[in-house]
């Protein structure tokens, strides 16, 4: 496996929802991407992923590479799938960022 490169945000799936989630700086899991923490030191990101692994609100939590550019955005392809929702069909996030751009 390769080796992660900050920087980096914590992500998991809500254990009731199934939503993909986000850790933020208040350590409480977002549906936003920009609502993440960043976190630019990989030692930092892997002490909070073993308390986020404890926390019985979530699974499979675990680092996913960003940019922080101008806004943070997922750098890689699956990361971008993940957070535009299930794929299968339009519904949820897809459907509202779709009737974003349609506008």
């Amino acid at each position: 496996m390769a080796r992660i490169k900050a920087p980096v945000v914590i992500t998991a799936n809500d254990l009731l929802t199934g939503e993909v989630v986000y850790l933020d700086p208040a350590h409480r899991w977002s549906p936003e991407l920009s609502a993440a923490k960043v976190f630019n030191a990989l030692d930092e990101a892997e002490g909070e992923l073993a308390v986020a692994f404890s926390e019985a609100v979530v699974v499979g939590a675990y680092l996913a590479e960003v940019s922080n550019d101008a806004a943070v955005t997922p750098r890689h392809y699956r990361e971008s799938f993940r957070h535009k929702g299930p794929s299968n069909y339009f519904h949820g996030k897809q459907a509202v960022q779709d009737t974003e751009v349609a506008a």
